[in-house]
């Protein structure tokens, strides 16, 4: 009938170990494509940074770069701080800018871990990282990895790279760019220290040579200005300076000293310049060293000199500086002041003598007056013993005259209180008796020549106590001495209430009775 059918053509697979295989070699081609893409990268960024001289620039352009490698907007770089006790966070990106300024120590945070272990820290989440910084603003941070700096085994600083999208992390490729950039990026920041150090150097030797030139003008100044003149030497002894006060004192222009020895030194002046100039190159200080020099027009000038040696910028000696003063004008004055001085001195000498003579008469004056003063001073002694005496004795009879007084005061109480208690008595019982004219006038002379009798020996007081009875004379008496009631009765064997009667009789005799007047100080005040 017709031709057989012929079957369609069948795709035939790869057997399954094969298959396994080519996908392993297409898995790295594509890492070494990647890798291949990395190193060009890490080749043209090893070209911009050794480029980079400026250290903040560089550190710009490092952080910018790694961020372009892992494909991130969020960064940072910590260095070491000079005290090697916290980092410090220099420049930041992204969310990393505003930190500027943040300090970790060892063991915090990423930056402090990467530090302390010297290895790379990776974290997935770092929001919700325990260890992580408080800042708010990083809250919204996912992956973040820290890679080391690090210089013969220390760490010098973090490279840091941080994402925000929850579903980007960084790879183990990651970590290997960036510890293969971190060693490029330190190359580049040795550099730049190394570039900064040596234009310190060069900014500070320039500053060192400025200083040097205006400190020579300056001394060149000073010397030109010196009223002192000055002269320069060679270790040959040639002059190099002269200022313009040594041409003024001693004569010569510098065009005729410099280059040449300066025949100044008078000959007997020679040994002493001779063993200065020894001590001079032996390193002492030559210090306001008297000596003489001539002039141009041989005039000899007494001169104070001082010199010391200068060197070059090594230890080697370059020469001596001179500094000379004419002291002639002062050893004139000097003269003329010890020519004065030796008249003083006769003068003085006359004096003395004369000071000698009215001195032996003063001593004997003196003498004099200390014999008169001596007696005097025993005539003093003498008053002073006697007029002690006599003090003693006015004290001894003031004395006796108080105790007289009291005595006297005593036996005046006593006799009027004899007189009350043992003849008044009597006599009023006479009186009251029948009694003619005669006997009436008798008793009358009787008081009377009794009442006469008794007076010397009637005080103040007792005069007062005249009208008072016995008892109470006995009881004024102790009111007196400042007795109360109840010492009053049992002294005179009374009662207390006998004891208030007889005082307010005491108080009626005196006219006291409706007064408030105290009745011991009434009794006292008749004594004075």
């Amino acid at each position: 009938m017709g031709h057989d059918a012929v079957p369609p053509a069948r795709k035939l697979s790869p057997p399954a170990p094969l298959a396994a295989s080519l996908a392993r070699l297409e898995r790295r081609c594509r890492r070494l494509q990647q890798r291949n893409a990395y190193l060009s990268a890490l080749h043209e960024t090893s070209l911009q940074l050794i480029e980079r001289l400026d250290r903040k620039e560089l550190l710009e352009v490092i952080l910018e770069r790694a961020a372009l490698l892992t494909g991130t907007q969020h960064g940072y770089i910590y260095l070491l701080e000079p005290d090697q006790n916290e980092m410090h966070l220099r420049v930041g990106k992204g969310i990393f800018s505003g930190l500027l300024g943040v300090r970790v120590k060892a063991g915090q945070a990423i930056g402090g871990m990467v530090w302390q272990t010297g290895k790379p820290v990776m974290v997935e989440d770092y929001g919700a990282w325990p260890e992580r910084l408080t800042d708010r603003a990083l809250d919204r941070l996912r992956a973040v990895v820290g890679i080391p700096l690090k210089s013969r085994g220390q760490v010098l600083g973090v490279i840091g790279l941080a994402s925000m999208d929850p579903g980007k992390n960084f790879a183990r490729q990651d970590l290997w760019v960036l510890s293969r950039f971190a060693d490029l990026a330190l190359i580049a920041l040795d550099k730049a220290g190394l570039y900064e150090e040596l234009k310190r150097e060069l900014t500070e030797r320039e500053r060192t040579e400025v200083t040097l030139r205006e400190s020579e003008e300056r001394y060149r100044q000073l010397l030109e200005a010196s009223p002192d003149p000055v002269v320069v030497y060679d270790m040959a002894g040639n002059a190099t300076y002269a200022n313009p006060a040594f041409e003024q004192t001693f004569g010569w222009k510098r065009h005729e000293l410099l280059g040449k020895n300066i025949d100044f030194v008078p000959p007997e002046s020679w040994p002493e310049t001779r063993q200065a100039i020894e001590s001079m190159l032996s390193g002492q200080k030559i210090l306001l060293f008297e000596t003489r020099r001539l002039t141009k027009d041989g005039r000899v000038l007494d001169v104070q000199l001082s010199s010391t040696l200068y060197r070059e910028l090594g230890s080697r000696a370059a020469g001596n500086i001179v500094t000379l003063r004419d002291i002639s004008a002062q050893k004139r004055a000097e003269q003329e002041v010890r020519r004065y001085h030796e008249h003083l001195e006769e003068l003085v000498a006359e004096r003395t003598a004369e000071l000698a003579q009215s001195n032996r008469q003063l001593e004997q004056e003196i003498e004099e007056r200390r014999r008169t003063q001596s007696a005097l001073m025993r005539r003093e002694v003498e008053l002073d013993a006697q007029r002690q005496h006599l003090e003693e004795v006015n004290t001894a009879l003031k004395v006796l005259l108080k105790q007289r007084e009291a005595d006297r005061k005593e036996l005046g109480e006593s006799v009027l209180s004899n007189v009350k208690e043992l003849v008044e008595p009597y006599l009023e019982r006479l009186k009251r008796g029948r009694l003619d004219t005669g006997q009436e006038i008798l008793v009358g002379i009787l008081e009377t020549n009794l009442g006469n009798i008794l007076s010397p020996f009637i005080s103040q007081l007792s005069s007062r106590y005249f009208n008072f009875t016995p008892t109470e004379i006995r009881l004024a008496n102790l009111i007196k001495e400042g007795k109360t009631n109840k010492e009053i009765a049992d002294l005179m064997f009374l009662s207390k209430n006998t004891v208030l009667f007889h005082r307010q009789n005491i108080r009626r005799k005196l006219g006291l009775k409706r007064q408030k007047v105290n009745l011991r100080t009434h009794l006292l005040s008749f004594d004075r």
